[in-house]
């Protein structure tokens, strides 16, 4: 393997708090750095380097990491094929993927979503942001704002090449107050807003979202959002 993988020491016996990172990007620099950073950082834990995605599979699987950042354009299995399957044979919990691009609008980020990454991070963002990101999936909050998520969606949900549409029989199996929650999770409400506009308590909103998602075998919230447009649940440009 051309990436490496690290063992938490005696030394770190204590910090069992600390965010477990897996690094994965095809350049070495880049790699390097992100990973030199994390390592520098308090509370952060770098498990291990991939430089591929197949390396990423196999270092997930062993090492079993809270926070995946994974580079998308890689040579070889690419990182949103290095998701499906990480997530696929993932133990409970699985690992928050936050997906590596240079571009905010790449397709290849809409297709990163579909197969279950929590969010997307600019290369050239800088340390803080990635270290804010980094703790934002890992305690289970999205990257970006559900409008961000909204937006990209639309931008290539008319453009993916003939993605696979959610089947119906799926969502004929959760409840009216499940799908209305997806419909409006869809529309790129928050949870506070879906709460507003249904009149019931943040904590409801996220017990049928979280429901729905198990039913629907969902991962993240951005997954979510895809599932609401491709099934026909949210029109993509329709306001409501």
């Amino acid at each position: 393997m051309t990436g490496k993988a690290e063992r938490s020491g005696a030394g770190e016996a204590g910090a069992a708090a600390d965010i477990r990172v897996l690094v994965v990007d095809d350049q070495i620099l880049i790699r390097a750095g992100v990973a030199a950073l994390l390592r520098a950082a308090p509370g952060m834990a770098v498990v291990g380097e991939a430089a591929d995605g197949e390396e990423a599979i196999a270092l997930a699987a062993e090492h079993r990491p809270d926070v995946i950042l994974m580079d998308i354009r890689m040579p070889g299995l690419s990182g949103i094929t290095a998701t499906e399957r990480i997530l696929e044979a993932a133990v409970d919990p699985a690992p928050r993927v936050l997906v590596l691009t240079t571009f905010d609008l790449d397709e290849y980020v809409y297709a990163a979503l579909r197969a279950g990454a929590a969010g997307f991070l600019l290369k050239d963002a800088g340390p803080q942001r990635l270290l804010a990101a980094v703790t934002a999936v890992a305690g289970g909050d999205t990257l970006f704002a559900p409008t961000v998520t909204r937006r990209l969606v639309e931008a290539f949900a008319r453009r993916a090449p003939d993605p696979e549409p959610a089947p119906q029989e799926a969502l004929e199996g959760l409840t009216g107050r499940e799908t209305e929650v997806l419909r409006l999770t869809g529309r790129g409400l928050s949870n506070t807003e879906i709460a507003s506009e249904l009149v019931i308590s943040e904590a409801t909103v996220k017990t049928h979202l979280n429901r729905a998602m198990a039913k629907l075998g969902l991962c993240s919230r951005a997954q979510a959002v895809v599932v609401a447009y491709e099934s026909g649940l949210v029109t993509p440009g329709a306001s409501s």
